[in-house]
């Protein structure tokens, strides 16, 4: 239950500071747990706005659509389960980096 609520600003921040919110987390607080949401959730907005990057530069043949599509909902969709499990103080791995960390 302990730093509840920095775990969803965490996980919110991908809708007001995607990049900045997770590295000052991460630099400020000794929590483990926090830090790994942190790091993960940094890692997560990173491989998405480069994934989401290519699949628009691939549009342009139609190949990019679907994979832009998808992309672009995961980001929306995984950051709110995130906040929704941290509210729940259960655990959550971001999805294509969470096996990472």
């Amino acid at each position: 239950m302990e730093h509840k609520w920095l775990k969803v600003l965490t996980h919110a921040s991908t809708w007001f500071a995607p990049i900045l919110v997770p590295i000052v987390v991460y630099l400020l607080i000794s929590d483990r747990e926090v830090k790994r949401i942190a790091l993960q959730a940094l890692t997560f907005h990173v491989a998405m706005v480069v994934l989401i990057s290519i699949s628009a530069f691939f549009s342009w043949v139609l190949i990019g659509i679907p994979f832009l599509i998808v992309f672009s909902l995961m980001a929306l969709i995984a950051p709110i389960i995130g906040i929704l499990r941290a509210l729940e103080d259960r655990p959550f791995r971001y999805p294509i980096v969470g096996f990472l960390f």
